[in-house]
This record gives structure tokens, C-alpha cells and sequence, in this order.
């Protein structure tokens, strides 16, 4: 696609084929260990035999039909999200912009509902969001997100009515006040950095908002689906939010997003508020429901935290001078190098190519000339967000690769 497709992304030289687990090919057949996933959408790794089967058989009876009806596996699967998560509502969408973008309406109707004002503006209007937060990419989401670097110029003037307050500044959340209709937090920040925010203070901020009539908004597009060893991130930080979003790893590669919400903003969306042409068909709902069917087993995500407490250990214990700070929950992990420990320095744009173009040595393995995924989160933070199904041999091949990076530097 070099050439036709605008590389808005910054794509990487390398054409991939196929996969198995958590295992990559590319066109000329050479291997790569998979620690993208596909930035945390491919939870259940590459050709999952569940996963495939629930796509193809959904495939042979209707892919598609409006939001005009209702279908059965549409029904069945949001009936059974809602059973997880304790939420009561939802609203389909199609990735987590979109699923930010319906909470961001939702908040705002539920502001100007408060306000009791039937006309002209809300008082209660004001969305809080966190700083090194990440909401999406449309022109809401972005303004919502706390990081300069995604608001140029180019695309302004952005909406209004977004304030950013610092994770743990207790100080801050006495800015939630009467103009406030809702509170949005991730409580990993994954492209803020891998960010863990404090449980307390998240407990205090959400608190804080409830009691100034605002809504609790918490994004899991990226930590939720059992990405940090519960399905809802949140569920370990103590909070029970109004809203919840949700995406990437939601139906395992297949598009979709979804906006979760109870209580408070229950009723708030009537017929008409918002609404998607693709969102919730049946081939989508298909694959969720193999996800979750997945994810509901035994020690499904029991295993996902030891494995990521395992990874964030072995790192630590390499003790690579350039490597500063391992940090993350689950299968959320982020690793911070510093540039001036290195003979040469690299920032971790130059270290996730160096894993990229790696060749592991095959003797004794399945991965002969195997590379690594890796993403980043900033421009000195490696970031790990493999398949939630991968083996304890895939781990180790990846990590042997990782290392060997590190060490040359």
C-alpha cells in the first residue's frame, strides 16, 4: 500500500500475512513475536479457533442488519457484557472515539437535563478529563485528551468546554464544581506513558464529582476486556462509575466499541440522540461473545496478572542501565529507557525498530528468525500489550529478543 494509502500512522517497512497466536508472518515468511496485538485488540491472539469458528458461521447468516431491528447475537451479547460489567445500558459503536463521543454527548445531555434550563446553553456543561490522558481522535475526544502534542494548531479551533486537572492532585478536585457534568478518567493511562493512577486519589476524584452532581466517566478502551487481569480496570481501583466505554479488544479484532451506563445517566439517550450505521451487527456481536465466553473462564484473568507481574520482574532483575522505570497492571506494561545510558542513544521509536529487524536464532525453537512487536507511549517509553492468551514459551522467545536489544545498547 506504500504510495496509494497516507501514512498517517508512520508505518513500520513490514508486510504481514498471517498469524497464530501470538505469533506473526510476514510475506517473506520471517516470524515475529507479537507484543502489539494489534494495540491491544487481538486479546485472544491470532487465528483463535473460537474466535474464527463465531465469525464464520455468524458470516453464513446475516452479517448485517439495521439498528432498526434488533438481532439475536446483538441481544445475547450485550445482555451478557451488562451481567459482567453490572452496568445496565448500552450503546453500540464502533471503536473507542466513537464510544468516548457517545459519553461525551451523554454527559452533556445529562448536564443540560441538571441545569433545568430548556433553552440556550447549559451552567452544567464541563467535562474534566486528566492530564496525559488519551479519549480518541476525533475533534471531541481530542479535545478531552490531556496532551498538547495531539492538539496542532491545524486542526483548531477545537470544542470548548474541556478542563484538565492532574492525577493526584488532590488540590484539583475542587475545580468539580456546579459547571461540572462529568469526570473522565482512564485509571492506566496507556498513552499518557503506562501510567498507573493512584487508587486513592481516583477513589477521592470520583467522589468528589458524584457529590458535585457530575457524572463518573471512566475510559476503558484500552484497560478494559481483562487487559489488566479484571475485565474493568476499574473494578480493582474500587470505583463504580456512571459510564463506562469500552473497545479495541471487545470482539477480538472485528470493529466495535461500546458506551456502558447506569444509574444516573440510565435514561438520559432517548431515540434519535446518537446513532451508528455499522455499530452492533450481528457478525460484531458474533465475535464478542466468543471473547467473552472466553474470558469467562476459570483463572482467565488470574493468569493475566501473574504473567504480567512475571514480565515486569524479569526486567526489573535484567538490570539494563538504560532502562529506568517497569511499570504497568496486567498485560499493560511500559518500560522506560533513558537515551544517555546507552553507548548510543536511541529513543523507543529506534529500540521497537531494532526489535522489529532482529533475527532471534531458531535452535530449539518454533520462531527461527523471529523479531519482536513492540509500541511506544511517548517518545521514551516502550510499551507491551501482547495477546491475553499468550504462552509462557511466546513470552520468553519475545523477551529473550528484548533483552538482547536492550544489552547492545
Amino acid at each position: 500500500m506504500a504510495g496509494v494509502v497516507v501514512n498517517n500512522y508512520g508505518s513500520l517497512p513490514v508486510t504481514f500475512e498471517s498469524g497464530k497466536g501470538a505469533v506473526l508472518c510476514d510475506i517473506h515468511g520471517k516470524k515475529y513475536i507479537d507484543f502489539v496485538a494489534g494495540i491491544g485488540v487481538n486479546c485472544l491472539g491470532h487465528g483463535h479457533e473460537a474466535l474464527v469458528q463465531a465469525i464464520r458461521d455468524q458470516a453464513q447468516k446475516a452479517i448485517h442488519v439495521s439498528n432498526y431491528y434488533l438481532s439475536d447475537k446483538g441481544c445475547a451479547f450485550i445482555e451478557k457484557l451488562l451481567r459482567i460489567t453490572r452496568m445496565e445500558h448500552a450503546y453500540f459503536g464502533n471503536s473507542g472515539a466513537e464510544a468516548n463521543e457517545a459519553a461525551i454527548k451523554l454527559a452533556r445531555k445529562y448536564g443540560w437535563l441538571q441545569s433545568g434550563s430548556p433553552e440556550g446553553t447549559a451552567k452544567r456543561h464541563v467535562i474534566v478529563t486528566l492530564e496525559r490522558s488519551f479519549h480518541g481522535r476525533t475533534l471531541a475526544s481530542l479535545s478531552a485528551t490531556g496532551q498538547d502534542k495531539f492538539h496542532p494548531p491545524a486542526f483548531a479551533p477545537y470544542p470548548q468546554g474541556f478542563r484538565t486537572i492532574k492525577a493526584g492532585d488532590y488540590a484539583a478536585l475542587d475545580s468539580l464544581d456546579e459547571t461540572v457534568c462529568a469526570l473522565f478518567l482512564e485509571c492506566v493511562q496507556g498513552e499518557g506513558g503506562v501510567h498507573v493512577i493512584d487508587p486513592a486519589w481516583a477513589k477521592a476524584a470520583c467522589a468528589a464529582a458524584t457529590k458535585a452532581g457530575a457524572l463518573v466517566v471512566v475510559d476503558e478502551v484500552q484497560t478494559g476486556v481483562g487487559r489488566t487481569g479484571t475485565f474493568l480496570a476499574s473494578e480493582q481501583f474500587g470505583i463504580e462509575p456512571d459510564v463506562v466505554t469500552l473497545a479495541k479488544g471487545l470482539a477480538g479484532g472485528v470493529p466495535a466499541g461500546v458506551c456502558l451506563f447506569r444509574g444516573r445517566a440510565r435514561d438520559v439517550f432517548v431515540a434519535g440522540d446518537h446513532q451508528s450505521t455499522f455499530a452492533g451487527n450481528p457478525l460484531v456481536c458474533a465475535a464478542g461473545l466468543a471473547v467473552l465466553d472466553e474470558l469467562c473462564k476459570d483463572g482467565f484473568f488470574a493468569r493475566v496478572k501473574t504473567l504480567g507481574e512475571a514480565i515486569k520482574s524479569q526486567i526489573a532483575a535484567w538490570n539494563i542501565p538504560c532502562v529506568t522505570e517497569v511499570r504497568g497492571m496486567g498485560l499493560m506494561i511500559g518500560i522506560d529507557v533513558d537515551g544517555a545510558r546507552m553507548k548510543q542513544p536511541k529513543n523507543a521509536a529506534d529500540i521497537q525498530k531494532l526489535c522489529l529487524d532482529y533475527r532471534l536464532d531458531g535452535s530449539g525453537e518454533n520462531y527461527g528468525g523471529a523479531g519482536l512487536c513492540v509500541s511506544t507511549a511517548g517518545e521514551n517509553t516502550l510499551r507491551f500489550l501482547p495477546p491475553l492468551v499468550i504462552t509462557g514459551k511466546e513470552v520468553d522467545a519475545g523477551l529473550k529478543i528484548f533483552k538482547q536489544v536492550l544489552s547492545a545498547l
